[in-house]
C-alpha cells in the first residue's frame, strides 16, 4: 500500500539462513509442541475430535511452512520501521554478541564459547525470553519487533489454506468453513454490475480502448496516456462513491467510477479468512498505525467498506446531529434534506430492524444485559431478517447483504456509468485559473490515474466537469495533498472509533448454566448492541460483537506462555468476545499513504476501560465460566465460584493500557474498522478542508463525497451517515452542474 508497504531497497534483501533459524525458534517458542492439558483428555462431550486436538497440541511452529510466509507478510505488509526493526532483531538473535543484549542471562553458559545464538537455546529458554521482552517496557521498539513477529507468524499459521481448502489446525480449535453453504438465489448468481464494468486487471492497452467504447466512453489513445472524457468522475466506490455515482447517472450524466481493487460476486467471493483479507482489504487486512499500537481495517474492493462490514445499520444519532449543527455552523445536519436522505438510504439499503434467530455472540450479549437490567438494543441490519451469515467480512457468499455494490452501484450502471476497477488514482488535475479575485485559484478538470495490471503502462486520463473523491478517509487526503492542495485540515482530525475487547467462555455441555447454541464464527455479526452510560445518561461507549476468524482472533489474543495460547485457540469456536467502542474526542493523522498516526485521548481511554468494565459483567452474568481482556499480561479471571467482592476487584484492575510502544509493561492492541474526519466540512476553510456543499475550498469543481468529510466522530457504525451525507453533497452537486 504505497508507501506503507515500500520497503525499498531493502525489501530485496533475502533473509539470511542464519536469521532465518532465529525465525524458525522464536515461532516454536510462540507454538511449542505440548502434550494437551488433562481437561482435554477425559470423556467430556464437549471438547472436540480428540485427535485433532492432540495433534495440535503436539504441532510445532518451527516445522510450519508458514516460517517464510511470515516473514514476506512483514516485508509485503509492514511499514519500513517494522520491516527494519524486525529484520534488526532477526540478525542480533542470530549472532552471540546480539542474542547476548536481547536475551541477558538465559544464553550464558560455563563453557566456550560462554553464549549461545537464540536457535540454540532450549525452548524453556526461548519461551522466557519471550516473556520477558514482552514485558521489557525500557526497550520498547525490541518488544514490538517481537509483537511483529508473533503477529505475523499466527495470522499465517491460522489463515494458511491448503489446496483443498483446509487447515490442519481447524478441526480442532472448531472452525469449519461450510464451502457448500446455502447457495444464493438466482437473482443474486448473475453479475449485476457486468454490464458496466472494465476489470483492467484482465485487458490490455488495445483492449482497454475497445472495452471502454463498447461501455459508451470516449476514449482515446497517444504514446503515454489512455485519454477518458465523461461528465463525472468518481474516486472510490465504497458507501460515499456508490451513492455519489447513483446520483450523479441518476442525473443524466454519463459517470465513471475508478476503483483499485477488483470485483466479486456472491460467487466468487472468498471463503475463508486469508484470502478474504488479503484480497478485499487495504494492506491486505495488516494495517497499523505508525507506532503498531492500532491496527486498521478498511475494505478495498468494488463496494468498499460496504461490502466487507458487519451489515450494522443505526442512523446519526440525534444529539451529534444537534452537535455538527450547532457547534460546527453545519447547515445541513439540522434540515428536513438529511434527516429524508437517512430514509432514503435506509429503504434503498433494504434495511431491516429485526433478527429471526441471533448467532452464539449475539445471544450472550443480549442474555448478559437482560440478567443484568441493563439496556441492550437490536441493531438493524440491510440483509434480510433471517440473514445468518457470520462471513460477511469476507463478501457475502449469500448475496443477502446489500452493500453499495448490489444497490447504489447497480443503479448507477443501470444509468449508463461505468466502473474501471484496477485503475488507481494518482492525482487530481488542477489547473490555475485566469483571474481568482474572490474565488479559488484553481479547477479540477479530472483526474490523472494508472493500472494495477503490468501489461498496461500508459497512465489512464480521465477528463470530467466534475471530480469526486470517495477514497475513504485514509486515501482522500493524500490524493488531495499529492495533487497540490495545501488546506490545513486536509488529513488531520482522522477519527477511528478505537476498539478495545473482552472474550468469555462458555464450554458447549449441557452442564452450563445457559445452552448458548452454535459457535463464535456463526450467524449475523452485529445484532445486538448495549450502550455504556454515565451518571448523567451520555453515552460513553457502546458495545457490541466483531466477527473473528482464527486467524484474527489469534493475533489479539494476548501471549503468556505456548501452553496458554493454544488452550486460548483449542476454545476459539465457543468463545464469545465483545468489542467497546468510543467516540473519540481525539484525532490523527493520515497525510501521506499508508502513514497512519494516531494517539488514543486520555478520556477516551477513560470511556472505553468503563466499556471493558461492563462488557466483563455482561459475560459474567450470561454465565461464563472464564472472562478476560486482551491485555499483554493475560488478564482473565475464573468464575465459578468467585464472588462479587473478588469480581469488583478484577474489574477495578482493568484499564484500557497504552499501545506495545507504550512505556508501560502491560499494554493492549487497539483496532479500528470505522475511519472519519480528515477532510472535514467546515463553516470556512480555517475550520475544514471542504466547505458546507462538500467542495474543496481551494478548487472549483471538486467534491468529496465520503466518510473523511464528517465533522467529528459518530459514535456509531457510520455506513449510514457517511451514505445519507454523501447523498446530500451528490444531490447539490447535480443542482451545481445544472445551474452553471
Amino acid at each position: 500500500m504505497g508507501n506503507h508497504t515500500d520497503t525499498g531497497n531493502f525489501g530485496q534483501l533475502d533473509i539470511t539462513t542464519a536469521e532465518m533459524e532465529s525465525l524458525a525458534s522464536f515461532c516454536e517458542a510462540v507454538l511449542p509442541p505440548v502434550s494437551p492439558p488433562e481437561e482435554y483428555s477425559g470423556e467430556d462431550d464437549h471438547y472436540r475430535n480428540k485427535e485433532a486436538l492432540r495433534s495440535f497440541f503436539s504441532t510445532s511452529g518451527s516445522r510450519t511452512p508458514v516460517i517464510r510466509e511470515s516473514i514476506e507478510l512483514i516485508t509485503k505488509r509492514g511499514t519500513v520501521e517494522t520491516y527494519l526493526v524486525t529484520r534488526l532483531v532477526l540478525f542480533l538473535l542470530a549472532i552471540r554478541l546480539g542474542t547476548l543484549l536481547i536475551c541477558g542471562t538465559e544464553c550464558l553458559v560455563s563453557r566456550w564459547p560462554f553464549v549461545k545464538k537464540f536457535s540454540e537455546l532450549s525452548l524453556e529458554k526461548r519461551e522466557r525470553v519471550l516473556q520477558k521482552q514482552f514485558r521489557n517496557w525500557f526497550l520498547t521498539p525490541i518488544r514490538a519487533a517481537f509483537v511483529y513477529i508473533k503477529v505475523a507468524f499466527l495470522f499465517c499459521f491460522f489463515s494458511r489454506v491448503s489446496p483443498n481448502g483446509d487447515n490442519p489446525a481447524w478441526e480442532a480449535i472448531g472452525y469449519h468453513v461450510n464451502t457448500n453453504e446455502k447457495k444464493p438465489s438466482e437473482t443474486h448468481t448473475e453479475e449485476p454490475l457486468e454490464k458496466g464494468t472494465v476489470e483492467t486487471m484482465h485487458e490490455t492497452e488495445q483492449t482497454l480502448l475497445e472495452s471502454l467504447s463498447q461501455k459508451g466512453l470516449e476514449a482515446d489513445t497517444d504514446h503515454n496516456t489512455i485519454r477518458i472524457k465523461c461528465d463525472a468522475v468518481v474516486v472510490g466506490s465504497g458507501s460515499g462513491g456508490g451513492v455519489a455515482a447513483s446520483v450523479l447517472a441518476k442525473a443524466g450524466l454519463k459517470v465513471v467510477v475508478m476503483e483499485k481493487g477488483s470485483y466479486y460476486t456472491p460467487s466468487t467471493y472468498p471463503s475463508t479468512e486469508g484470502p478474504g483479507m488479503d484480497k478485499l482489504y487495504e494492506n491486505g487486512g495488516i494495517l497499523p498505525t505508525i507506532d503498531g499500537n492500532m491496527m486498521v481495517l478498511a475494505g478495498a474492493t468494488v463496494g468498499g467498506g460496504s461490502a466487507v462490514n458487519w451489515s450494522a445499520c443505526i442512523k446519526t444519532p440525534k444529539s451529534v446531529l444537534q452537535e455538527w449543527s450547532d457547534d460546527r455552523k453545519i447547515p445541513l445536519y439540522a434540515t428536513k434534506e438529511y434527516v429524508s436522505a437517512m430514509e432514503l438510504v435506509w429503504k434503498r439499503m433494504g434495511v431491516t430492524e429485526t433478527c429471526e434467530v441471533e448467532g452464539f455472540q449475539n445471544q450472550v450479549l443480549r442474555k448478559g444485559c437482560e440478567n443484568l437490567g441493563i439496556n441492550v438494543e437490536n441493531v438493524a441490519r440491510n440483509s434480510s431478517e433471517g440473514h445468518y451469515c457470520g462471513s460477511c467480512g469476507y463478501g457475502c457468499r449469500q448475496g443477502d447483504k446489500k452493500g453499495s455494490d448490489r444497490t447504489w452501484l447497480v443503479d448507477a450502471v443501470s444509468h449508463g456509468a461505468v466502473i474501471i476497477t484496477g485503475c488507481k488514482a494518482e492525482r487530481f488535475i488542477l489547473q490555475k485559473k485566469g483571474s481568482n479575485v474572490g474565488g479559488k485559484k484553481m479547477k479540477c478538470l479530472g483526474v490523472m490515474a494508472k493500472s494495477l495490471n503490468g501489461n498496461i503502462a500508459k497512465k489512464i486520463k480521465i477528463e470530467a466537469r466534475v471530480t469526486v473523491s470517495a477514497a475513504g478517509s485514509l486515501l482522500t487526503p493524500p490524493l488531495m495533498i499529492k495533487s497540490g492542495l495545501r488546506n490545513r485540515h486536509i488529513g488531520r482530525n482522522l477519527h477511528l472509533h478505537p476498539v478495545l475487547m473482552t472474550w468469555g467462555y462458555f464450554p458447549d455441555k449441557a452442564s452450563s448454566s445457559f445452552n448458548f447454541k452454535g459457535r463464535s464464527y456463526e450467524g449475523g455479526i452485529i445484532t445486538s448492541m448495549s450502550k455504556v452510560l454515565s451518571e448523567d445518561s451520555e453515552v460513553r461507549a457502546i458495545i457490541e460483537t466483531p466477527a473473528l476468524g482464527p486467524a484474527s482472533f489469534s493475533v489479539l489474543c494476548p501471549w503468556t506462555s505456548g501452553v496458554d495460547m493454544k488452550k486460548r485457540m483449542s476454545r476459539y469456536s465457543r468463545t464469545a468476545n465483545l468489542i467497546t467502542i468510543v467516540r473519540d474526542r481525539g484525532s490523527g493523522e493520515v497525510r501521506t499513504e499508508g502513514r497512519i498516526s494516531y494517539v488514543v485521548d486520555k478520556v477516551d481511554r477513560e470511556n472505553i476501560t468503563a466499556g471493558l468494565r461492563q462488557s466483563l459483567r455482561i459475560l459474567i452474568a450470561a454465565g461464563a465460566e472464564e472472562v478476560g481482556t486482551h491485555r499483554s499480561d493475560g488478564q482473565k479471571l475464573v468464575c465459578k465460584g468467585v464472588d462479587e467482592k473478588s469480581v469488583e476487584e478484577f474489574l477495578d484492575s482493568v484499564n484500557a493500557e497504552g499501545g506495545p510502544k507504550a512505556m508501560t509493561e502491560k499494554w493492549s492492541v487497539y483496532s479500528s474498522a470505522h475511519q472519519m474526519g480528515s477532510c472535514r466540512i467546515g463553516v470556512d476553510e480555517d475550520e475544514g478542508a471542504v466547505d458546507p456543499n462538500g467542495e474543496s475550498w481551494e478548487a472549483d469543481k471538486l467534491f468529496v463525497c465520503d466518510g473523511s468529510v464528517l465533522p467529528s466522530a459518530v459514535g456509531v457504525n457510520p455506513m449510514i451517515t457517511i451514505m445519507s451525507t454523501a447523498y446530500c453533497i451528490s444531490t447539490r452537486i447535480v443542482k451545481s452542474m445544472t445551474t452553471d
